[in-house]
């Protein structure tokens, strides 16, 4: 059970990263890149815009992604050490 739970938080960091690094380019509507970009959007949003509300603005940067992502972490390393 733990090995699934670590599994399913892995998958969804690299979709997190994948969500940032397709941010970065542009994606036109009806690209095999924009299905991508929609599926990975709908997957971490419900995650990320709550965090992106409660978080203060820096500038352009959004940190919502980094925080996601230390929290997985929290809950990785414990689960980890725990089974070993």
């Amino acid at each position: 059970m733990a090995s699934l739970l670590i599994t399913v938080l892995n998958l969804y960091v690299f979709a997190i990263i994948g969500r940032i690094l397709l941010s970065y380019f542009p994606v036109s509507p009806g690209s095999p890149v924009a299905g991508i970009s929609s599926f990975l959007y709908s997957i971490t949003e419900p995650v990320l815009g709550p965090i992106r509300r409660v978080l203060p603005s820096v500038g352009m940067f959004d940190l919502s992604p980094m925080v996601v992502i230390f929290g997985i972490q929290f809950v990785v390393i414990p689960v980890i050490s725990r089974t070993l």
